[in-house]
Formats: C-alpha cells, sequence, structure tokens
C-alpha cells in the first residue's frame, strides 16, 4: 500500500514543493521552533563550563566545583527519563516550561550560593535542581517526527540538522561561557545561560501548531531486558565518564597555564573534532564497524591529550583535542545503531533515553573524579583520568561482548522514530 504524503496535513499542504532543508524550513512555524531550541539549546553547553569556573574561583577548588557539576549531571540522568514520559503523555508545553522555570532557578540559586559565601552543601542542592533542563533537542527531533513522519528522507535531513545543531551549540557553549566569566565577571556566563534558556524555551513552546500530540504510555517489555542492552549501557556510564573528566581536567589545565578564559575554545575544538568524523562516518557508510573497534580508537587518541599537557603548550593541547575527538562521533553512532536494533519496536525513545542517562552518570562520575585528580596530581597528570576511562569502556565492551548478543527483529514500525540527543551537556560530545 502506498503511503500517504505528507502534503494532506494542514501543515503541510501550506508548504511549498521544496527539497532538501529549503523542505524543512518552508513549513509553517518551523523557523520559529528552530530559533527557539537553537537559543535554547546553546546553553546545554555553558552551564556546566560556568560553573565549574564559578565555583572554582570563588572556594579556590576544583574538586568541588567538579563534585558539583557530577551532582547536577547525575541528577540530570535520574530526572530525564521520568521528564520525558511526562511529555509524551502531556505535551511539549505543558511539561517543558514549567520544568524550564524550575532549572533556571537552580541556576540562579547556585549563582546567590556562591555570590554570598553559602555553605559549601547549598551548591550542591542549588546546582542539583538544573536537573529539570528538558532535552531541548529530543523535543525538537519530536517536532519533525511528528510533522515528517510520512516522508524518511525529508526526515533523515531533520536529523542531520539536528545532530549539526548539537555540535554547533556544543562548540559554541563553553567559548561563549568563558569568554563572559573571564571577560565581565564569575557569574556572567551563567546568567547569560539562564537567560537563553528561558527565553528559547518560551519561543519553543509557543509554537503549538507544530507541537506532536500527546501518546499512550507503551505497554511493550523493558529495553533492560532486551539482549545486549545491559552491556552496553555499562560502555556507555564509561564512555561518559571520558567526557567529564576531559573537561574539567582541560579547565584546570588551562587555569593553570594563566589562560583561564581560553579553556571553552580549546574544549570546543574537541568537538569540532568529533563534528568533522562524525559527518565523514555518515557519508562513507562503511559495511561493517565494531563497536568495539571505535572503543579502541578512542582509548589510543585519548592518550595524545595527555602526551600534548606535558609540553606546557596549550596550542599543542588543543591540536591533540582535535584528533582524540575524531573517535567520538564514530563511537556513538556505532553505539546507537546497536541499542536501535536490541530495543524492543514500541520503547525505543525509551532505550535511548535509558543509554543517555547512562552517558550522563558517567559523566558526573568523569567530572568528580577528573577535579579530584587535578587538583590531587597535577592538571597535566590528570589527563590519565579520560585515558583509563576510556580503557575502562573498551575492557567492558570485550569482556561482555554487546555486539555478540543475539538480535531479535524488531517489528517495523508505522513511522520512523526520531533519534534522542546525544549530547545532553548537548552535553557533550
Amino acid at each position: 500500500m502506498p503511503q500517504q504524503t505528507t502534503e494532506d496535513s494542514p501543515i503541510a499542504a501550506k508548504a511549498p514543493r521544496s527539497t532538501g532543508y529549503r523542505r524543512l524550513f518552508a513549513l509553517p512555524g518551523a523557523r520559529a521552533f528552530t530559533t527557539g531550541n537553537l537559543l535554547a539549546r546553546l546553553p546545554m553547553g555553558m552551564f556546566s563550563v560556568s560553573a565549574v569556573v564559578m565555583i572554582a574561583g570563588s572556594r579556590g577548588s576544583y574538586a568541588l566545583a567538579g563534585a558539583v557539576s557530577a551532582t547536577g549531571l547525575a541528577a540530570t540522568g535520574v530526572a530525564g527519563p521520568w521528564l520525558a514520559r511526562l511529555v509524551d503523555r502531556h505535551g511539549q508545553a505543558r511539561v517543558a516550561l514549567p520544568a524550564t522555570v524550575v532549572a533556571v532557578l537552580g541556576s540562579l540559586a547556585l549563582l546567590l550560593c556562591v555570590r554570598y559565601d553559602a555553605p559549601d552543601w547549598t551548591l550542591f542542592a542549588a546546582y542539583a535542581g538544573t536537573a529539570a533542563t528538558p532535552n531541548i533537542g529530543g523535543l525538537s527531533r519530536a517536532r519533525w517526527a511528528h510533522l515528517l513522519r510520512d516522508e524518511p528522507g525529508a526526515l533523515h535531513t531533520a536529523n542531520a540538522f539536528e545532530q549539526a545543531a548539537d555540535e554547533l551549540c556544543f562548540m559554541l557553549g563553553p567559548v561563549l561561557a568563558s569568554f563572559l566569566t573571564g571577560t565581565f565577571f564569575p557569574e556572567a556566563g551563567t546568567l547569560a545561560a539562564a537567560a537563553l534558556l528561558l527565553a528559547g524555551m518560551l519561543l519553543f513552546t509557543a509554537q503549538r501548531a507544530t507541537e506532536p500530540p500527546p501518546t499512550a504510555r507503551s505497554l511493550a517489555p523493558s529495553p533492560l531486558r532486551s539482549p545486549g542492552i545491559p552491556p552496553l549501557l555499562a560502555c556507555f556510564l564509561a564512555t561518559g565518564a571520558v567526557f567529564g573528566s576531559m573537561e574539567v581536567v582541560t579547565i584546570a589545565y588551562a587555569d593553570a597555564q594563566g589562560h583561564r578564559a581560553a579553556a571553552g575554545a580549546v574544549l570546543a575544538l574537541q568537538a569540532a573534532g568529533s563534528c568533522a568524523a562524525g559527518l565523514a562516518y555518515g557519508a562513507l557508510r562503511p559495511a561493517r564497524v565494531r563497536f568495539t573497534w571505535c572503543l579502541a580508537a578512542m582509548a589510543g587518541l585519548m592518550a595524545l591529550p595527555w602526551a600534548a599537557a606535558t609540553t606546557g603548550s596549550l596550542p599543542v593541547l588543543a591540536g591533540a583535542l582535535l584528533v582524540a575527538g575524531m573517535a567520538t562521533a564514530p563511537t556513538m553512532v556505532t553505539a546507537m545503531t546497536l541499542v536501535q536494533r536490541r530495543t524492543p519496536a514500541g520503547r525505543l525513545n525509551e532505550g535511548m533515553s535509558l543509554m543517555v542517562t547512562g552517558l550522563l552518570t558517567g559523566i558526573a562520575c568523569g567530572s568528580a573524579t577528573g577535579g579530584w585528580a587535578a587538583e590531587h596530581l597535577s592538571p597535566t597528570g590528570a589527563y590519565a583520568a579520560p585515558v583509563a576511562a576510556a580503557a575502562l569502556a573498551l575492557g567492558l565492551a570485550t569482556l561482555t561482548g554487546p555486539e555478540g548478543a543475539r538480535e531479535k527483529a524488531r517489528p517495523a514500525t508505522t513511522h520512523p522514530q526520531p533519534t534522542p540527543d546525544p549530547h545532553p551537556r548537548g552535553a557533550t560530545p
């Protein structure tokens, strides 16, 4: 039976015939909700860097800054799937906007606690409030999936745009945060991120015509019962530790070199390397690339920043991070493909959310470990933390063999499923 085109829908019928990205942004409301989601997504790359710089500058402890950042990420990992289920049941505007207000209040509370020298425990409590931040990338992908549900080609283009937006925001976010905190005052990055998040979400949720309708809860079995999913979750935990530790250690290293404001730009190069490698990986479409091969490449390349740090040169470190980042996107793409193959058809988004939760938990552990290593060892020696985390991920994959799990055929879904945001920082690649 031929598929019904989206031209029969009221929104699609108003859009002129076009192709590629022009087709996407010809849809009524698409430009408005895209502008809103980009404004709200940019702070995802700002909050963590701003918090670390603000706390470390005020309290003189990268260990404390890393621990607070880790607490916020861990809380996000717990709250994320719960918020996603509420969005599915009640709609984006009814859940995402109030959740954003809670997250903004948490950021402002952290700022005030730091500013007025409140006890350390208040920093943890305040930053935990930012766990209410909605996954704006996932919300945007859901809108595209709703608008283009009968056009797989156009939906693929939309998902490619969303992935590029993730990488762009993660590259620009740390740079903007470092510039604001270094040029004006330590709290400037957090203030700007909170303002952008609220303004962007207000614009995004105002576009009600493009919002997907609420859906009933799936009765399919939990993704955790699917073969291969638990081992993959363990690998995501270790991989997240690579990202979390690398971020905190790099900020500490740049600060030790007297270039704190440059930390964001240096971290952005790692994201740039990941973006370039991801585009090439997607274009080449290799017949078969094993997950363990990707992890082995990541473990090897993560040693480059450690070696570069011994030179005492920030430009050399920046080049090493650019190259090291090239293993990130292929690893994540391969892992997400495995998750899609092993998750029951009716629980795909939940399965992907579990992996994002695992990644966030790993980032939290990595942030805490990186902060401790930077303070108790040295900023240079602390680069052993991401290397150890990458080696752990490779070891887990080798021992548990997530690729060797028997795959059960999933029933075909009626419509293509959107891929949730793989960078919750935006996150991080």
